[in-house]
């Protein structure tokens, strides 16, 4: 495996902090941390393993902060995370033998719904407004997590965003419904990285310091969510998400 000289060790030191800043709030860290590991030189293949590597880390830590933080539903996030799990390991699988770029223009277009449907709904996610568990919430969060956990372990872009639109939907505030969906993203990450190790997709040279630095953004991240609250999470979850829209828009252009 390539070894970072120093100036790049720096860099992907500065990236990851920055990208899981962002990304234990509201996720699209990618937007980031992925650039950056191409810049390496590493092939698109190891960039995607390797930057598992250092999300994982980086959602451990914002999960462990939001679970003290009392943002956690326990109950909830335990009985989803085996489908977001099992659902990455299949969407990892899966890529290796089918080529996701056929996704790239659902994803805009879902990505667009979201964010117009956010800001279409002025006061939405300020408060809790969830009722309680019924047959329907229990039905949409677990095919939800299954889905987008297959998502995530296949193609990846805007996986946060959607989990918090998810938990949105159901009457979790914002910063709830951030807390919730860094569990299961958790979840995903660890099934679709097991997958990348297995295939020997992961340069830990690159992912290890970009991942340690990650923990650092993640603490410092979920800490000003706690303390802000959803006045702080709404706005950065539409700026993210039109970030992601863009970010994919220009993919298509020059692809």
């Amino acid at each position: 495996m390539e070894h970072p000289d120093l100036v790049m060790l720096l860099f992907l030191i500065g990236a990851g902090f920055a990208a899981s800043f962002i990304d234990s709030v509201v996720g699209g860290g990618g937007l980031i941390s992925v650039p950056a590991l191409l810049f390496t030189g590493l092939p698109p293949g190891l960039v995607l393993g390797t930057n598992k590597l250092a999300g994982t880390l980086s959602s451990l830590t914002s999960s462990a902060s939001f679970f003290f933080s009392g943002k956690i539903q326990l109950r909830t996030v335990a009985a989803l995370f085996p489908l977001s799990l099992i659902g990455s390991v299949a969407g990892a699988f899966t890529v290796k033998q089918i080529p996701a770029t056929f996704l790239k223009p659902l994803v805009v277009g879902l990505l667009i719904a979201v964010t117009l449907y956010t800001l279409c709904k002025k006061n939405w996610g300020n408060q809790s407004q969830f009722a309680g568990w019924t047959m329907k919430n229990a039905l949409v969060l677990g095919f939800g997590s299954l889905l987008l956990g297959f998502y995530d372990g296949f193609f990846g872009p805007g996986t946060g965003s959607f989990l918090i639109f998810l938990f949105l939907l159901l009457g979790f505030d914002f910063v709830g419904a951030s807390a919730n969906s860094k569990v299961l993203n958790l979840a995903s990450n660890l099934g679709s990285l097991a997958t990348f190790f297995a295939l020997r997709s992961v340069n830990v040279y690159y992912g290890l310091p970009m991942g340690l630095a990650m923990v650092a953004g993640a603490l410092v991240g979920s800490q000003v969510a706690i303390r802000k609250g959803s006045t702080y999470v709404k706005p950065l979850f539409l700026s993210v998400t039109t970030l992601l829209i863009g970010k994919q828009l220009w993919d298509l252009w020059i692809g």
